[in-house]
């Protein structure tokens, strides 16, 4: 028997798979049907107990190509149903045995409806994966008393500069806790990718000159990358300009907006998301709980160009001056529909077109 313990009190008990350890965490969940390892693999999950609505997980077993990051910084997982005998042709592993070999302890056999209702009631809540409840209210103040999400992004970007090779254009692409896949769309398009730590300034980008610039990804309060702003409010001014996720919001930052803890966050991929200027509507896959204030947006430095049709938040954002922008969702999407991934070709253009402008 295993328990998750929350830190109003409440406790839920089930059968116990993964790494045989305890552990606290933020509990968030996640409303996608599919990709639980990339969920799971993804950095900005960092410090937190995923909740599956889906309630079968580790159906189709674990594949390598599938990772996110090689080291997942994820605290705990949740589900209803944990797949007995799992198949698939690509299959290299079970969801158990990866558990184990990333040391991150899990939970099936717990009424995931019951426990995603009282998120969604009162907000996102520390909670704590433990074997025994004997100890409960020791617990549940040990919790009260913690902050599992500070400096998180510290934890799980890079800690050296690495290049992932290219022919046409060089990126640098800034490490929030970058999902491979974004990389992946990057290399796709010819793109000569030099990835650098979160921490990175203005100066050494510049002495890299390149062609444009990505902000990734990432776990966290983006009110804590106050350098990285200052970094992203020189650099926009020099090189085309990509944020995603929390790129997007310490893009938005950098340029005067405020941001907000969401009750209990976007995290799945089926979120409605419309362009303005067009009308169209995407599907996308979002994985954050904090988002920028629409009322702090300074419109004389930027537009917002997407907004969330079930909540009205704020989606993305471009600069009016210069070539950079920025979507909250994730137009790589894996998992999730792919409505959004012509986005990097905009990012392309972007590029292509200041080049064009330098060379006349």
């Amino acid at each position: 028997m295993r328990y998750l313990i929350l830190e109003d009190g409440t406790f839920y008990a089930g059968e116990g798979f993964g790494a045989n350890i305890e552990t606290i965490g933020e509990v968030v969940f996640t409303t996608g049907m599919t990709g639980y390892q990339e969920a799971i693999s993804d950095q900005s999950y960092a410090n937190q107990i995923l909740v599956f609505t889906n309630p079968l997980i580790g159906n189709y077993g674990i594949t390598l190509s599938d990772y996110e990051s090689l080291a997942p910084q994820i605290k705990g997982v949740i589900c209803h149903q944990l797949a007995r005998k799992p198949d698939n042709w690509r299959m290299q592993d079970t969801l158990p045995n990866f558990l184990k070999h990333i040391n991150v302890p899990a939970i099936s056999g717990i009424d995931t409806r019951q426990l995603v209702k009282k998120i969604r009631m009162h907000g996102t809540l520390r909670g704590a994966i433990c074997d025994s409840i004997d100890h409960l209210d020791e617990v549940v103040e040990k919790l009260k008393n913690s902050n599992v999400t500070a400096n998180i992004i510290s934890q799980v970007s890079t800690k050296n500069s690495y290049p992932i090779p290219g022919s046409k254009r060089n990126i640098v692409v800034v490490d929030f806790g970058i999902k491979h896949s974004i990389l992946k769309e990057l290399t796709k398009r010819g793109c000569n990718c030099i990835v650098k730590p979160y921490n990175v300034s203005a100066a050494e980008i510049m002495n890299l000159n390149p062609d444009g610039v990505l902000l990734s990804n990432g776990p966290g309060d983006p009110e804590e990358m106050t350098d990285a702003a200052k970094m992203v409010r020189e650099i926009e001014k020099h090189y085309p300009l990509m944020g995603i996720c929390m790129g997007h919001q310490i893009f938005a930052l950098a340029n005067g907006a405020k941001t907000y803890k969401m009750k209990f966050g976007h995290r799945g991929f089926n979120h409605p998301v419309k362009e303005i200027a067009t009308g169209n509507i995407a599907f996308t896959s979002q994985n954050h709980g904090y988002a920028v204030d629409p009322e702090s947006v300074d419109k004389e430095n930027l537009f917002v160009t997407h907004v969330e049709i079930n909540d009205g938040t704020v989606e993305g954002l471009r600069h009016k001056k210069y070539d950079a922008f920025s979507v909250q969702f994730h137009p790589d999407a894996t998992p999730g529909p792919h409505d959004a991934v012509s986005l990097f070709d905009d990012f392309i253009q972007l590029i292509d077109q200041r080049k064009e402008r330098n060379n006349a």
